[in-house]
């Protein structure tokens, strides 16, 4: 496949500049190779009898049998192990400015590096970002962006900050949480935009490695939450209340 028709077929794949293209499409679907899932055993899950586990990174708290995926699409359990499949696989990246995100009062007019896997813990009927939220990761491009990477990439675009943004970053809680570590001790912000789905215990350990977090509430009733979110109000609120 040439690169002019892989930018074709690659609407979703949000990438920084076709120079870019080389240094990070070494394992992408488009390119005929098998999907290059991650297997990184995720964190805050609850090992049960039978190879079953019960997650509690979210509020749907999905228990799960041998060879089951979680609500997400991206968490998967494994012979009684749960893990993580889209751990450093980024399948949308870009150079945003941070009132974009939006951020208005925190690094005014930087340019923030934006990340994010497949996947989401809801399913919103207006999400803008559908076609990489609402996929299993097997299902749209993606390529290795572990949290090094994503750090060099970082300063050599002059980025201050790392976003965490397009889809939902609590599926990637593992991808996230390392990538600001990391930046942190290099000097770089951490922001995340998030649904606010999160549980308050793996909630609370994101803040510690993150500098500013904006919620997306999206109404004041747990019946537009029903109807059009697919998801559970009273945790977002107490997400914020925490935050």
């Amino acid at each position: 496949m040439k690169r002019r028709e892989f930018l074709k077929t690659t609407p979703c794949l949000a990438l920084l500049n076709p120079a870019f293209l080389p240094e990070l499409c070494s394992n992408l679907y488009a390119f005929d190779l098998p999907p290059n899932l991650s297997k990184v055993e995720a964190r805050y899950y609850e090992k049960l009898p039978d190879k079953e586990i019960k997650c509690h990174l979210c509020p749907r708290e999905c228990h799960l049998g041998d060879k089951e995926r979680g609500y997400c699409g991206v968490r998967e359990n494994s012979n009684g192990t749960y893990y993580t499949l889209v751990y450093g696989k980024a399948c949308a990246v870009h150079v945003d400015p941070v009132e974009k995100k939006p951020f208005f009062h925190f690094y005014p007019r930087r340019q923030t590096l934006s990340l994010a896997t497949a996947g989401c813990n809801v399913n919103c009927k207006f999400c803008q970002n559908w076609e990489i939220s609402q996929v299993r990761p097997e299902q749209v491009q993606h390529f290795d962006f572990p949290p090094r990477m994503v750090v060099e990439t970082a300063k050599k675009y002059n980025c201050p900050l790392i976003a965490y943004t397009y889809t939902e970053p609590v599926v990637f809680f593992e991808y996230m949480v390392d990538t600001a570590k990391l930046g942190r001790r290099t000097g770089l912000k951490s922001v995340v935009v998030t649904g606010g789905h999160i549980n308050q215990q793996p909630l609370k350990e994101l803040i510690e490695v993150v500098d500013a977090i904006k919620v997306d509430l999206k109404a004041f009733t747990q019946s537009f939450y029903d109807k059009y979110v697919r998801g559970e109000l009273q945790p977002v609120l107490e997400a914020i209340k925490l935050i």
